[in-house]
């Protein structure tokens, strides 16, 4: 497990300076295994904590994503740079701290396979076209290409896309359903359209630091 003090999304991928010794060993584990295809880690949200030091994670969410390491490199000083890419969602237990690296029980959780109606695809293209406007104006367009067709595939592009704050982004990963999630990223999505015509700043919560990819 590599708790963060970020929410991630299957198929987003992020970037990660791994200097900490618990998840240095993590790489290190990661890097032993002969297929990279299996080299999967858990990654949650921290709730209360942090992400290093005696007291990281001290508390995390439940819910959370499967993430393969698809690119990594060492440093001279034992730390390590490495991407990750988001894969499917994960339901974990209690974190086990005490060995080498951090462990959970860890069990699958599947998207509802709801039909999503066009009226929620419309309403939450139409909303992410505005913002993605307002953003352009204030500070440049921050994203890039086009938006998938795919409903489940679109819900986590903008859910990926959209800086909201991390019980917000929480909430948008632990939707039921795509259809679920597109509704509640078009009504979070407004509300900061709302604050954007009140007070023409950039949002509070950047996450630059990552981006969504289908890949």
């Amino acid at each position: 497990m590599f708790p963060l003090n970020s929410v991630l999304f299957p198929g987003m991928t992020i970037p990660l300076h791994v200097f900490e010794e618990r998840y240095r060993a993590l790489v290190r584990h990661l890097l032993s295994l002969d297929d990279p295809i299996d080299r999967v880690f858990g990654s949650v949200g921290i709730r209360e904590g942090y992400e290093v030091g005696d007291h990281g994670g001290q508390s995390v969410y439940r819910t959370g994503v499967r993430v393969r390491m698809t690119e990594v490199e060492e440093h001279p000083d034992g730390t390590y740079s490495i991407v990750g890419v988001g894969l499917d969602r994960i339901s974990i237990e209690h974190v086990d701290p005490t060995g080498d690296f951090p462990v959970a029980d860890a069990q699958e959780l599947p998207e509802a396979t709801e039909q999503v109606s066009p009226e929620v695809l419309e309403q939450a293209r139409a909303t992410f076209t505005a913002y993605r406007v307002a953003m352009a104006d204030l500070a440049g367009d921050p994203f890039a290409g086009t938006l998938p067709q795919d409903p489940e595939l679109l819900s986590w592009a903008l859910s990926a896309c959209a800086p909201l704050p991390m019980s917000e982004r929480q909430s948008l990963l632990e939707a039921e359903d795509a259809g679920d999630r597109l509704s509640l990223v078009t009504r979070l999505l407004r509300a900061e359209l709302r604050a954007i015509n009140v007070i023409p700043s950039l949002p509070a919560t950047q996450v630059a630091r990552t981006r969504w990819s289908p890949n």
